[in-house]
């Protein structure tokens, strides 16, 4: 996939932006770039497939919530948040520049906003949209849905597999929906764009 154009679209919207065009480059470059520190993980089935949190537990102190059920998730999740790097992903990419999350527990979101000195925002090509509604609609009626069937939950979305209902069932995943219109002000958010298909 050709991305330049959601490339300076992210630059102009103040983000460093990095493509590459394996999960194994993509790896390598954050593994080089964050050395001796401490990094928490927003649960992600792309970091996941990228073995990250592995690698980089190497030469740094890393805290990931992904494996981690009830109160264990939860104690961790809260740990990353005053980590010095944070890395997620997003479950939407516009090429107008913005980045979509949904996220039930709202560890993901909370962890990309504030408070840590870097943020990577890891996503793979398939995650592109045209435009930012495209990318609401991907995020609200592809991830939400896959992840939820992916994690067996009893959703209308899980089950039939096709949209978001919109629903209250206790296991909703979709309960906050952020957009990243800009990087903030203290620059901290940093893209990696992986030309493959990696998460949902």
């Amino acid at each position: 996939m050709n991305c330049e154009k959601i490339i300076q679209s992210l630059k102009h919207n103040r983000y460093k932006v990095s493509c590459f065009e394996t999960a194994t480059a993509a790896a390598d470059y954050i593994v080089r770039s964050v050395k001796n520190t401490t990094v928490g993980f927003g649960d992600s089935l792309t970091l996941e497939k990228m073995n990250l949190a592995q690698r980089l537990s190497e030469h740094n102190t890393v805290l990931d919530p992904a494996g981690h059920v009830d109160l264990d998730f939860y104690e961790v999740a809260v740990k990353t948040l005053t980590t010095d790097v944070y890395i997620t992903s997003v479950n939407a990419a516009a090429e107008t520049g913005e980045l979509v999350n949904i996220d039930g527990a709202g560890n993901r979101v909370a962890g990309s906003l504030y408070g840590h000195k870097k943020v990577y925002f890891v996503f793979s090509t398939n995650k592109i949209e045209p435009t930012l509604d495209k990318a609401i609609l991907r995020a609200r009626n592809i991830a939400a849905p896959q992840n939820a069937k992916r994690l067996n939950y009893k959703t209308p979305c899980a089950v039939k597999g096709d949209r978001c209902y919109d629903c209250s069932s206790p296991n909703r995943i979709c309960n906050t929906l952020n957009i990243y219109l800009k990087n903030m002000e203290d620059g901290a958010g940093e893209v990696i764009i992986v030309n493959e298909d990696l998460g949902l």
